[in-house]
C-alpha cells in the first residue's frame, strides 16, 4: 500500500462516472469544477464515507451502535485513507441555549476550573464561606422550638437518573425503614416506582424525633450517621407546632435546611453544597437561573407594545390587545378597568398618561383584594365581586391556554424578549454567581471577548495560590490552547457568551475549524466544504 497518496479506483458515487484519481497525502489538496461536477460526491460521499466507515467498523459491537454507520460508497476500492473528519457548510446550531463557549468546549473546562478551585462567597455579603462542622449542624437543630417534629434525612442520590434498587438494599441492610423518593414518602421494603431515564432524589429518614430537654446526644448521633451515608450532606425537615410569627417560618408548613460538612457562611448561616460542574450548567436545574431556566432572556408582554398610544383613553381603545380590528373594545374589559379606576381613586376614562403611576401598576400587575364590576344589561345593572391580576397576567393566561396557532401569532406582537430579571442575563442561580476565580464570577469570564479572556487567563496564575494552582494548572492550559486557536483563526473579537445562533456561516465554519485543530490529532484526513465561504479576503491564507 502506497504510504504517500490516497488512491480511488472506479468512483460511481451520484454523478461520478468510474472516476480513478490519486491524491498526495500530508498537503493541501483542492478540488475543483464546475456545480453539478463531482466535488462534493469525490470528497465527502466517497473518499470521506469510506474513511469514516472503515473506522467505525474497527471499533467495537458495542461502541458502533451508538455511532451512526454510513453505507459503503460505490466505488472499486480506496488506499491509504486515514480516518476522516468533515468539516462542512452545515449552520451553526439552532439550539437557544448554544454558545460561543459551550460549542469550542472552553464552557465545560470553565465550570471544572469553578467546580474545583471556586471560592464561595456568601450572598448576603458576609465574605467567603467555609466548611460546616457537626456541632454547627447539630447546633442548628438544637435550636429549633420546643415541641417541633423533625426528621434527619441522608441524600443517598440527588437528581440522578436510574431505577437504584441496589441502593435500596443496601438501606435495608443498614437497618433503616423508610425513605423520601421525590418528595414522596416510602418503606425501603415498599415497591417504589423508579423510572430509569428520570431523575430521581432519594433520602434515608436516618431518624425521627420531636426537639425537647435531653436529645443532644440522640441528636448528635444521628445527624453523624446522616452525614456518614449521604457523603457530608445532612437534611433537616421540621414542622413547627404554630406559627412563629417570623419570616419564612410559621403555621404547621413543613420546612427543610439542607447542611453541608462543606460550606457555610458563619454570619448568617447561608449554607450551599459541595461545589460540582453541574453547578455552573445553565443546561442543568441545578444550575439555571430558576427565572429562565437558564436562557438568560424572558419573552413576556411589554407595556410599550401592549399600550403604544398614552393619549388614549385607558377604558376606549388604549390596551390594543382589547380592541376588535373594527376599533370596538370588546366585551366586559371596559366595566373591569373601570373597576380597576373605581377600587385605585382615578377615572378609566382618562387619557393613560394622565393616570397616576400607582394606578397604572394596579392596571397592569393586578390588585390583591378583589374588585367590585358594575355590569349594565339594558337596563339591569348587575354588581360582582372578581379578582383582577392585571392587563399581562390576562395576555399570558389567554395566551398559555389557547390551542389556536392564530391567537398565539396575533398576542406575540405584544411581546419582547429583554434580559432576565432574576439573573440580569448571566443564566445561572444567584449562589452560583456568588462563587469567584480570582476575585471574579463565571459570568464575567464569559462575557470577556476571546482576546480580553486569553489576557486573563494568562495572567491567571499571579492571582491563584499555589494549592489552587496544583489544582487548576492543566485545566487553564486547555482553556488557554482552545482560546489561541480561536485567536488564530481570526475570531478574537467574539464574546464567549455569543449565542451560536447569531453567528455568521463563516464564523460558524471558522469554530469548527478550530474545534478540530484543537484536538491535536495527527494523520487525520480532514476534508472542508468550501472553507474560504465567508471569510475576510485577509483571513482566506
Amino acid at each position: 500500500m502506497s504510504q504517500d497518496k490516497i488512491v480511488v479506483v472506479g468512483a460511481r458515487e451520484n454523478n461520478l462516472k468510474n472516476i480513478t484519481v490519486e491524491i498526495p497525502r500530508d498537503n493541501l489538496v483542492v478540488i475543483t469544477g464546475l456545480s453539478g461536477s463531482g466535488k462534493s460526491s469525490l470528497a465527502f460521499d466517497t473518499i470521506y464515507a469510506e474513511g469514516q466507515r472503515r473506522y467505525v467498523e474497527s471499533l467495537s459491537a458495542y461502541a458502533r451502535q451508538f455511532l451512526g454507520q454510513m453505507d459503503k460508497p460505490d466505488v472499486d476500492h480506496i488506499e491509504g485513507l486515514s480516518p476522516a473528519i468533515s468539516i462542512d457548510q452545515k449552520s451553526a446550531s439552532k439550539n437557544p441555549r448554544s454558545t460561543v463557549g459551550t460549542v469550542t468546549e472552553i464552557y465545560d473546562y470553565l465550570r471544572l476550573l469553578y467546580a474545583r478551585v471556586g471560592v464561595p462567597y456568601c450572598p448576603n455579603g458576609h465574605g467567603p464561606i467555609e466548611r460546616q462542622s457537626t456541632d454547627q449542624i447539630v447546633d442548628a437543630a438544637k435550636n429549633l422550638p420546643e415541641g417541633t417534629k423533625l426528621q434527619i434525612l441522608a441524600p443517598v442520590v440527588r437528581g440522578r437518573k436510574g431505577e437504584y434498587k441496589s441502593v435500596l438494599q443496601d438501606v435495608n441492610k443498614a437497618g433503616y425503614v423508610r425513605v423520601r423518593v421525590d418528595g414522596e414518602m416510602y418503606e425501603v421494603t415498599d415497591d417504589i416506582p423508579m423510572d430509569r431515564y428520570k431523575q430521581h432524589t432519594i433520602e434515608v429518614v436516618v431518624d425521627r424525633l420531636i426537639i425537647k430537654e435531653g436529645l443532644e446526644r440522640r441528636l448528635a448521633d444521628s445527624i453523624e450517621a446522616a452525614l456518614k451515608m449521604g457523603s457530608g450532606l445532612v437534611t433537616l425537615s421540621f414542622e413547627s407546632p404554630r406559627p412563629t410569627g417570623e419570616e419564612g417560618a410559621g403555621g404547621d408548613g413543613v420546612q427543610e435546611l439542607l447542611f453541608s460538612e462543606s460550606y457555610s457562611c458563619a454570619e448568617c448561616g447561608f449554607s450551599m453544597a459541595e461545589l460540582e460542574p453541574r453547578m455552573f450548567s445553565f443546561n442543568s436545574p441545578y444550575g439555571a437561573c430558576p427565572e429562565c431556566t437558564g436562557l438568560g432572556t424572558k419573552t413576556e408582554f411589554d407595556i410599550e407594545l401592549v399600550c403604544p398610544d398614552r393619549s388614549k383613553p385607558l377604558r376606549d381603545g388604549a390596551i390594543v390587545p382589547f380592541v376588535y380590528k373594527s376599533g370596538e373594545v370588546k366585551d366586559w374589559w371596559p366595566e373591569m378597568l373601570d373597576a380597576v379606576g373605581r377600587s385605585c381613586g382615578f377615572d378609566a376614562s382618562l387619557p393613560v398618561d394622565q393616570i397616576p403611576e400607582e394606578g397604572l401598576n394596579a392596571v397592569w400587575h393586578g390588585l390583591k383584594e378583589p374588585i367590585s364590576v358594575i355590569m349594565k344589561y339594558g337596563k339591569t345593572e348587575r354588581t360582582f365581586k372578581s379578582q383582577w391580576d392585571g392587563v399581562i397576567a390576562a395576555l399570558r393566561k389567554r395566551y398559555d391556554n389557547t390551542e389556536s396557532e392564530w391567537v398565539k401569532n396575533d398576542l406575540e406582537q405584544y411581546m419582547s424578549t429583554k434580559p432576565c430579571p432574576a439573573c440580569q442575563g448571566r443564566r445561572l442561580k444567584p449562589e452560583c454567581l456568588n462563587v469567584k476565580v480570582a476575585e471574579e464570577d463565571i459570568s464575567f469570564v464569559t462575557r470577556l471577548a476571546v482576546d480580553d479572556a486569553l489576557t486573563f487567563f494568562r495572567g491567571l496564575a499571579k492571582k491563584l495560590t499555589k494549592r489552587q494552582l496544583a489544582i487548576g494548572e492543566r485545566v487553564v492550559k486547555e482553556i488557554l490552547e482552545r482560546l489561541a486557536f480561536l485567536e488564530n483563526v481570526g475570531l478574537g473579537y467574539l464574546n464567549l457568551d455569543r449565542n451560536a445562533r447569531t453567528l455568521a456561516g463563516g464564523e460558524a465554519q471558522r469554530i469548527r475549524l478550530a474545534t478540530q485543530i484543537g484536538s491535536g490529532l495527527m494523520g487525520c484526513l480532514y476534508i472542508l466544504d468550501e472553507p474560504s465561504i465567508g471569510l475576510h479576503q485577509r483571513d482566506n491564507r
